[in-house]
């Protein structure tokens, strides 16, 4: 697993009692395979067309029709957050793809009136419950430890929306992100003394 650079550790700014707080800017983890059309056209809903169109040439070699569906773009209050789908986003198509990706976390700053429509994730659920889910669920608790905060009890099935985006960081918008609202976070030369 790739380490944390430092200049995105930012969980223990972020991460109090109550899990993580929000602002006007959100994070979004992929990788830098994806960055040239992401600047180009921004963030699109169930963006990673090349992945879409590998899954469904596999279905279809196997004689079984595949219906790609339409995700939102998903989103987190955390560059860590970020950082940790980004790395799961390169190991997914390092299955499908040759080449060297890295993971890359981008900064999106959404207009006033799209920032309402910023939502918890409660889809995750599913996703949780799996073994990646696990994978993620022990990661976070991580943080929380780095942080010296309990590690989050969240019952998945019963839990308010709102511990999603609070203790998980789990959100979501279902809508296209313009490009012009859309930026790569990289190291400064400050942050690199």
């Amino acid at each position: 697993m790739t380490t944390l650079p430092m200049y995105l550790q930012d969980a223990k700014h972020l991460l109090t009692e109550h899990g993580f707080t929000t602002s006007d800017v959100w994070y979004h983890g992929t990788t830098s395979a994806l960055v040239p059309s992401i600047m180009q056209s921004g963030l699109k809903r169930s963006g990673d067309e090349a992945l879409t169109d590998a899954a469904q040439k596999t279905m279809a070699t196997i004689g079984n029709t595949f219906t790609p569906t339409q995700e939102p773009v998903f989103l987190t209050q955390s560059k860590e957050l970020a950082y940790y789908w980004a790395t799961q986003t390169v190991r997914d198509r390092s299955v499908r793809f040759e080449g060297s990706e890295e993971p890359i976390v981008l900064e999106v700053t959404l207009p006033a009136e799209s920032l309402a429509k910023v939502k918890p994730d409660v889809g995750a659920m599913s996703l949780l419950m799996m073994d990646s889910g696990e994978h993620f669920m022990a990661h976070l608790a991580g943080i929380y430890q780095q942080c010296d905060f309990p590690t989050p009890d969240i019952d998945l099935r019963s839990a308010d929306r709102m511990e999603y985006l609070n203790k998980l960081g789990m959100a979501y918008i279902d809508q296209d992100i313009d490009p012009q609202f859309v930026c790569q976070l990289r190291e400064t030369v400050s942050e690199q003394a």
